[in-house]
């Protein structure tokens, strides 16, 4: 028996406009609860305008090797099926440690392999590392009402960078033997 909860994928956007980025994860009992520990673990100092959480078994992903190694994940599909609205998201730097992947659009399909073969061929970029896919529906929304009382109070913390703390100073001169109290 599995006594861990979920893991959901946890998606944040900084502006209006500027598309969902993938942070990180966290585990929740359901999405509800997620969004709100997204919100804690990624929002609260770091302007946040939206966040989506999805589960992370639902998201289907392939990186370049795999694509470029074995086209098997291409038989199981069925264009026959009914279709519906998957998430397309794309990593195509290894410059931004903290951001894994960025949403790029939507496609229609009807099973996460058509979703991704979709996907390859409506956004083509010149280098993508990772692709991800996920239906639109395994996905929890921070709904725009939700936006002043969700991330606000972050807006009012002070946030401090490290060289604004004396500490470090304070110690140096420590260190020297100098006076402390100027």
């Amino acid at each position: 028996m599995d006594t861990q909860w979920p893991r959901y994928e946890v998606f944040k956007q900084d502006r209006p406009g500027e598309p969902h980025e993938s942070v990180g994860t966290v585990h929740a009992v359901d999405a509800e609860m997620a969004l709100q520990n997204g919100r804690d673990l990624f929002a609260r100092r770091p302007k946040c305008h939206s966040l989506w959480v999805a589960r992370a078994d639902a998201i289907t992903s392939k990186t370049a090797e795999q694509l470029a190694a074995d086209d098997a994940w291409q038989a199981d599909i069925d264009l026959e099926a009914p279709t519906e609205t998957y998430l397309v998201f794309q990593k195509q730097t290894e410059r931004r440690g903290m951001t894994f992947t960025t949403h790029v659009g939507e496609v229609e399909a009807s099973s996460p392999a058509h979703a991704l073969q979709q996907a390859i061929t409506t956004f083509p970029a010149e280098q993508v590392f990772v692709w991800w896919v996920c239906p639109a529906t395994a996905v929890t929304r921070s709904e725009e009402a939700d936006t002043l009382p969700m991330f606000a109070p972050a807006k009012d913390k002070l946030f401090r960078l490290p060289n604004q703390y004396r500490t470090v100073f304070t110690m140096q001169k420590i260190k020297r033997g100098k006076d402390v109290i100027e």
